[in-house]
């Protein structure tokens, strides 16, 4: 089993929309509602900002984008804790644990260890360049030669539509959970299961 974190084992919802509007902010573009940000986030997060601000972002815009919100977000994260059901239901799994991340390599794994999750997994993948890191297909096809497993035995566990897409680029299975960054309405269009907890979402294994 793969899991997602943020949105999904880490509930960051109040940091990623602070940050979020913080942007808007710096771009002249008016505050979102949460509800609204669940709406419209994808990726690649670019043209989710693009279509948000109805224009094309420079390479400049970009990095400024990048910059404000992650700034925001760092500043508020500490403030954040773990989903409902963490880390209990996941000790009490005998699935074999990973943890793919679309956060940063470098901060993601002493904040899993500072939440004492460590020893749940036995692979932790975050991001390991600068940027948005694209979709997450690529990143979870090498996560899962690393732990050499057999993509149609994982279940990859999610909060966005891209984790859907990400599955079913390399042939895994996919649950996803209406706790994050996208809306329960938008999860069902991927056709995957849909719930609305960890512990529920625990129910769809086999």
């Amino acid at each position: 089993m793969v899991w997602d974190w943020n949105g999904t084992l880490f509930a960051d919802n109040d940091a990623v929309l602070a940050a979020v509007n913080r942007v808007c902010a710096d771009f002249g573009h008016g505050a979102v509602t949460l509800e609204h940000w669940r709406e419209v986030f994808s990726r690649p997060v670019k043209d989710c900002y693009e279509r948000m601000f109805g224009r094309p972002l420079t390479a400049e815009d970009w990095t400024r984008v990048d910059t404000v919100y992650h700034a925001e977000y760092r500043a508020l994260m500490d403030r954040c804790g773990l989903a409902a059901g963490v880390p209990d239901h996941l000790a009490a799994l005998r699935h074999t644990q990973s943890l793919l991340s679309m956060w940063f390599h470098d901060e993601l794994v002493p904040l899993v260890t500072r939440f004492g999750l460590g020893e749940l997994f036995s692979r932790v993948d975050g991001l390991k360049s600068a940027g948005d890191g694209g979709s997450k297909a690529e990143h979870l096809a090498e996560h899962l030669e690393a732990l050499r497993l057999v993509p149609r035995d994982v279940v990859l566990i999610g909060d966005v539509a891209d984790d859907a897409e990400a599955a079913r680029h390399v042939g895994a299975q996919v649950v996803l959970v209406a706790t994050g960054t996208s809306s329960r309405k938008v999860l069902e269009r991927t056709g995957a299961p849909v719930a609305d907890s960890i512990p529920e979402a625990l129910t769809y294994l086999a």
